[in-house]
């Protein structure tokens, strides 16, 4: 019994984050389409999974694929970067040009020493980055994504966190030119990639 009610409480929550992060991503859409002025992306820096600082300079001339996440998600993360990985493979040479940029939003967890490994097991090129809890709520500010630490306690200091599942196309000049919702093709993201290489 007291097993399925807390799978229960973990799907309502699971449920609500959710309708949370698509009510977030809605409105990012509308306001980039209406407003040409909202701007997504900007200067950032923080710690990659060698231990790095690391700064949007670092990345200037190449395209970024960036997404935030965090290690212990159980299904929507690793999704997405799988996802991401494949449609970088799919370009081909075409790929080198692009560089994949995982962003965690849960710091509390996700120190070098735990992203080290956890990008390992995704793209050879993927850069997994954290930093100090006001690092990244700056860098989630200035790509526009919600997060927050649900409120379902899993025992044993075990927590989900709810967040916008976005694919950022940077250019470049580290400017904003697209973005892909969670559950896009790898082809069909490729594609769109190729488009603007």
């Amino acid at each position: 019994m007291t097993r399925k009610l807390t799978y229960g409480g973990l799907l309502i929550v699971l449920l609500l984050g959710a309708i949370t992060a698509w009510v977030y991503e809605s409105r990012l859409t509308s306001d980039s389409s209406i407003n040409p002025t909202v701007t997504v992306g900007g200067p950032f820096s923080l710690i990659d999974q060698n231990g790095v600082r690391r700064s949007q300079d670092d990345f200037a001339g190449s395209y970024m694929l960036v997404n935030f996440g965090y290690t212990f998600c159980p299904d929507v993360c690793p999704t997405a970067l799988r996802d991401i990985s494949a449609a970088i493979d799919l370009l081909g040479a075409d790929g080198e040009k692009v560089i994949p940029v995982f962003i965690t939003i849960d710091p509390e967890r996700d120190t070098v020493e735990k992203l080290k490994p956890y990008a390992a097991h995704f793209h050879p090129r993927l850069v997994a980055l954290t930093g100090g809890p006001d690092e990244i709520k700056a860098a989630a500010k200035a790509y526009r994504i919600y997060y927050a630490r649900a409120d379902l306690d899993l025992g044993d200091g075990d927590y989900l966190m709810d967040h916008s599942s976005l694919y950022y196309l940077m250019g470049p000049d580290g400017k904003f030119i697209r973005h892909f919702s969670f559950g896009a093709p790898a082809d069909e993201m490729a594609a769109a990639i190729r488009a603007q290489l």
